[in-house]
């Protein structure tokens, strides 16, 4: 009889009170015990979960730009998805979807606040800017109150620009419904984490005495689990072997390029304060999210993320693209073509940075596929036109095939005003929550399933 080492898919390895996940594995087998013992077993098969994210860009998009050319399989990108040519069988996109509760609906202005408040909920934003905000519970708390206890953290909430929950941010809106998009209950937003090093601290540190020992010792994550490592790579075959190096190198590429930010001192201008915590060059801000998010799914140390690329009606500008004005101050637009082209290409930085983190979870081999395969990562915006502040016809791209049960590589166009809510009921029910509405849905998203 063939005796084979199984470890559970919630395997950890431990040292100086930090605890690090790792990847699937050949030898993981379906258990849930959070230890690194091993046991007898004739049966190895891995069980594979299913993530999924949800990006959130404000202000809209330029649909000219986006919307592609034919339906079903028979589709080509606009200019502003081009960087996603590779990634085209790996994806959906949805024309037509809506969230109807991001509508005035007597309320008047605020469609920025309103766009994010209703993005993950499905829900009317009460109007205030007091202590007495209501919206409802977002589809990424939905699932992580019933499947979220499945790992360590139920949730992880990221993004790239600080916000607050007091105070009015748009037109009589609380800033709470601008600088969030999840949502625990009607009354609590989940606020996000927009440093890297404390992603990485939340993923991977247990108490800020653990991480003040590790900042004194200079030590990585990696070199602290480092007895643990030493006794896993003795019982693994030659397959795990490699999945495990790749992936602890991913994971020092990635603490070496965070520590270089944090050592990175040069000469400023007398008074000037620098900025706290975040990466000072845009693109490598958001590229270390996403890097930390596919780490955060690679070993199961969560399941659910939200990731906000920008507050609602964010005002950031990106040079990196020769743009120097605000972004919400150029998505009223006018149809001026010079603005237009602008907004273009903020929209196409984005994607870019989008297909750079779809890369980042294909290249990472995981069951009979990648880590993608996986995956459920919808990108989209909470307006549809900014200049319009028009909330039917939302871009929405939905990447990864929840382990083959998405049919992807098309360009999906419903009725108009179909709600956006009947996409996110469907991808509950793939993550295995018991669901029978969320927001305005009226069913099932039709034509995804394959």
């Amino acid at each position: 009889m063939t005796i084979k080492t199984q470890f559970n898919r919630r395997t950890f390895l431990r040292g100086m009170g930090v605890t690090m996940g790792l990847p699937l594995l050949e030898v993981m087998g379906n258990g849930t015990s959070p230890l690194l013992a091993a046991s007898t077993a004739t049966d190895a098969t891995p069980v594979t979960p299913t993530r999924m994210a949800f990006m959130f860009v404000p202000n809209g998009v330029i649909q000219e730009g986006w919307r592609p050319e034919g339906e079903g399989t028979a589709f080509e990108f606009a200019k502003t998805m081009q960087p996603l040519q590779a990634f085209k069988n790996d994806l959906n996109v949805f024309t037509n979807l809506c969230q109807d509760n991001g509508k005035a609906h007597g309320d008047g202005a605020g469609d920025h606040a309103r766009a994010s408040a209703s993005y993950l909920t499905g829900a009317h934003p009460y109007k205030t800017s007091g202590a007495d905000i209501s919206n409802g519970i977002s589809v990424d708390q939905v699932a992580a109150l019933q499947v979220g206890g499945q790992t360590v953290l139920p949730s992880l909430e990221i993004g790239i620009e600080g916000g607050r929950n007091a105070g009015s941010c748009d037109s009589g809106y609380s800033c709470a419904y601008s600088s969030n998009i999840s949502w625990k209950t009607p009354n609590m937003p989940v606020a996000k984490e927009t440093k890297p090093q404390l992603v990485f601290d939340r993923l991977f540190g247990t108490s800020a005495q653990d991480r003040g020992k590790r900042a004194a010792a200079r030590k990585s994550i990696l070199d602290m689990v480092s007895d643990d490592a030493r006794r896993l790579q003795q019982k693994l075959g030659k397959t795990d072997r490699r999945k495990v190096e790749e992936y602890f190198t991913s994971v020092r590429d990635l603490e070496k390029r965070i520590e270089s930010r944090k050592n990175f001192n040069p000469v400023l201008p007398e008074g000037y304060q620098p900025p706290s915590g975040n990466p000072a060059d845009k693109t490598e801000h958001i590229r270390q999210m996403y890097d930390l998010l596919a780490l955060a799914f690679q070993t199961d140390a969560t399941r659910i993320s939200t990731y906000m690329l920008g507050n609602a009606g964010s005002g950031a500008t990106y040079p990196m693209v020769d743009v120097k004005e605000g972004h919400h101050q150029l998505s009223h637009h006018q149809n001026e073509k010079d603005k237009v082209e602008k907004l273009q290409r903020i929209d196409q930085f984005h994607i870019t940075q989008f297909a750079y983190f779809l890369e980042k979870l294909k290249s990472i081999p995981e069951g009979e596929g990648t880590l993608l395969d996986n995956c459920m990562i919808l990108y989209g915006s909470g307006l549809g036109d900014g200049n319009r502040h028009s909330h039917d016809n939302l871009p929405v791209i939905l990447a990864g095939n929840a382990g083959g049960r998405i049919q992807t590589g098309r360009h999906v166009v419903y009725a108009e005003h179909t709600p956006m809510n009947n996409l996110y009921l469907s991808m509950l029910d793939m993550m295995g929550a018991d669901v029978t509405g969320i927001g305005d849905s009226n069913g099932r998203l039709e034509h995804l399933l394959v």
